[in-house]
């Protein structure tokens, strides 16, 4: 068992003891669905509130500001729930995401699918990344950096000697609000996805799917 699951299984104990003897366990799945359905109700996610998500839960808003810290918080929880799937692709072995493929192909399968999840989850990442309240500093956000460069470092283009601005860069183009932008523009979404695999392919230069990792 790693550290990160040592810890949720502390936070957990924590928290059932802060709340005392005889009362049930926080129900953090119902909370994560309740929140999931407000956001996907409402065309203005920005306005859903914790005290919207605590009446829809039927918990205390005072219990989900203890389990998850802040609505920032929440969002992450429900993002990191969401993303499971595609954290399983990049470990894959016999995925285009996975291990065994050359860099570049990953880089470009990585984005063409977080770009999906935009499309498909656009309740959650709007609420989430037009907060103004720190995404880049989310762990959603970090570990998707964190991945990009370690892909990007092993390229050989020359954005593998600054792969953290790089990351951010390519990251960058999939901002919802550029989405939505786009969409509301006339762009399909296969349009989007030709232009951020040529705009892989001008950051990090041509593809080379042949190309030995650089490990």
């Amino acid at each position: 068992m790693g550290p990160k699951n040592r810890n949720t299984i502390a936070d957990r104990e924590s928290e059932n003891k802060r709340r005392g003897p005889g009362r049930p366990p926080f129900p953090r799945e119902v909370v994560l669905e309740a929140a999931d359905a407000l956001f996907a109700d409402t065309e203005t996610p920005r306005t859903v509130s914790m005290d919207d998500i605590a009446a829809a839960a039927g918990v205390g808003k005072g219990t989900l500001f203890r389990a998850f810290g802040s609505r920032d918080g929440l969002l992450d929880a429900l993002f990191a729930a969401r993303s499971v799937p595609l954290r399983r692709e990049i470990e894959n072995p016999d995925s285009p995401l996975g291990p065994s493929a050359p860099p570049l192909r990953r880089i470009s399968a990585l984005l063409d699918e977080l770009l999906s999840f935009k499309f498909d989850n656009r309740h959650l990442t709007t609420a989430r990344e037009l907060s103004g309240a720190g995404l880049l500093r989310s762990p959603h956000y970090l570990w998707l950096h964190e991945t990009l460069c370690a892909l990007i470092e092993r390229t050989d283009s020359a954005a593998a000697e600054s792969p953290g601005y790089a990351a951010h860069v390519l990251l960058g183009a999939l901002r919802v609000d550029l989405i939505d932008e786009l969409l509301a523009s006339g762009w399909s979404h296969d349009a989007i996805r030709r232009d951020v695999a040529a705009l892989v392919r001008r950051v990090l230069g041509p593809d080379q799917p042949d190309q030995p990792d650089r490990r």
